[in-house]
């Protein structure tokens, strides 16, 4: 079993930032890829930024420039980095993280439970 945990959240005005750090605890043989999803109310779920243990990393159209995902693989630590912060970008952000117990298991998604990101204008 995993369990994300993501701190950081909050209430910022337009222009601003805030950094978003997710811990995954438990047993992991292999933590391929973790990211960052945000679902705004009302919408879908959607990915944002992901980052694989080698450090190849992705960023959504809408974040580009804006948002850096990193990641600490010693830690089983993901950040994001969000900076010029847009109302658009209120949303309920999970941390997902894609591990394997071991050399012969599925790869299996574990998600966080949220934080709420809400950007003011």
């Amino acid at each position: 079993q995993v369990q994300l945990v993501e701190t950081g959240g909050g209430l910022v005005q337009a222009g601003g930032s805030l950094r978003l750090s997710c811990t995954a605890s438990g047993s992991i043989f292999s933590n391929n890829s973790m990211g960052w999803y945000r679902q705004a109310p009302g919408g879908q779920r959607e990915l944002v930024a992901r980052i694989t243990s080698d450090g190849r990393a992705n960023t959504a159209d809408s974040v580009k420039g804006r948002f850096t995902i990193s990641r600490d693989n010693a830690k089983n630590t993901v950040a994001l980095q969000m900076n010029s912060l847009k109302p658009e970008d209120t949303a309920v952000y999970y941390c997902a993280s894609d591990v394997r117990f071991d050399e012969k298991s599925p790869i299996l998604r574990y998600w966080g439970q949220g934080t709420q990101v809400t950007v003011s204008s």
